[in-house]
């Protein structure tokens, strides 16, 4: 064999070993493969205690997760969150205003990616953020007592749902003096020292109802004076108002009454969208059972 022979039968064996070491694959190992044991989750809601069992109005959770042999943490809010929480400890701010449940659902990862799941339910309470002009007229430094606007032309009014104005029909002033239960209920707004908004109504043991709404309140009949139970503090959730109205028209600010929902006359809503409010006066809009937008006018009783 000549060298140049020899040279290339070297070349050949050398490329044909580097190929085949190519090859050959490459084994990982994760180690031993553990599920995550004794998985705990705590949960505080801040500021909860006796007289605030759902927590400070805040919306503020502490989460802590721990479990052995878990290398991250993902943790499902309940609210439509997730997120991936390596410690496991995750300070959360819910959203949602008034008092909601959620389950908080925890899955601790382990080698390999084995998973420990572990969920419990929270209440918690969110107190939305009135804006102070709001609510320095709705309530004053405490509380305010409102009655119907009786001399003000539109203290009673309905209109299409699309528009914001009564256009079908409003009222003349002091139009429904005969009516009487119409001009007589008393609407207290207080606040507590959380700024947490609640009302009370004394209508005088009767109520009018919209003709459409009188069935939704278990009475049978026309339009007319009914004895609604307006009985009890209603604690009302405030939040933006949903209606699209731009600010030229509206606060942007809704109130929602629980209950039956009735304020001074009802039409089957609980839910008011604040117009406008100054000292003394508020105009809401508030959209019916009949699927039409209903508005009235308040003053501050003289």
């Amino acid at each position: 064999m000549t060298m140049r022979k020899y040279m290339y039968g070297a070349i050949i064996s050398i490329a044909l070993s580097a190929g085949l070491a190519a090859c050959q694959k490459t084994d990982y190992s994760f180690g031993e493969i553990k599920a995550p044991t004794e998985l705990e989750l705590a949960i505080a809601v801040e500021g909860a205690d006796a007289t605030n069992p759902d927590g400070n109005g805040s919306g503020f959770v502490q989460i802590d997760a721990t479990a052995s042999n878990a290398i991250t943490y993902k943790i499902d809010f309940g609210d439509g969150t997730t997120r991936m929480v390596p410690g496991g400890k995750v300070r959360y701010k819910y959203g949602t205003p008034g008092t909601q449940e959620y389950i908080i659902t925890v899955n601790a990862i382990g080698t390999a990616g084995v998973v420990s799941t572990i969920s419990k339910k929270v209440a918690v309470n969110v107190i939305f953020e009135i804006p102070a002009d709001i609510l320095s007229a709705l309530t004053g430094t405490g509380n305010k007592v409102w009655v119907t606007d009786n001399m003000a032309p539109g203290h009673i009014g309905v209109g299409p749902v699309a528009e914001f104005s009564p256009i079908w029909y409003q009222a003349a002033p002091d139009e429904k003096a005969s009516v009487g239960c119409f001009y007589d209920d008393e609407i207290t707004f207080s606040r507590d020292a959380n700024n947490r908004v609640s009302m009370t109504v004394d209508n005088k043991g009767a109520s009018f109802i919209q003709g459409a709404s009188v069935a939704s309140y278990g009475f049978s009949g026309p339009e007319d004076c009914y004895a609604l139970d307006m009985s009890g503090v209603k604690a009302l959730t405030f939040s933006d108002a949903t209606s699209g109205a731009g600010e030229a028209i509206s606060t942007q600010i809704q109130f929602t009454v629980p209950g039956n929902g009735a304020i001074n006359f009802a039409t089957g809503a609980n839910t008011y969208e604040i117009l406008s409010i100054t000292e003394s006066t508020i105009h809401l809009r508030n959209i019916g059972v009949d699927g039409n937008a209903w508005y009235q006018k308040l003053k501050v009783k003289p």
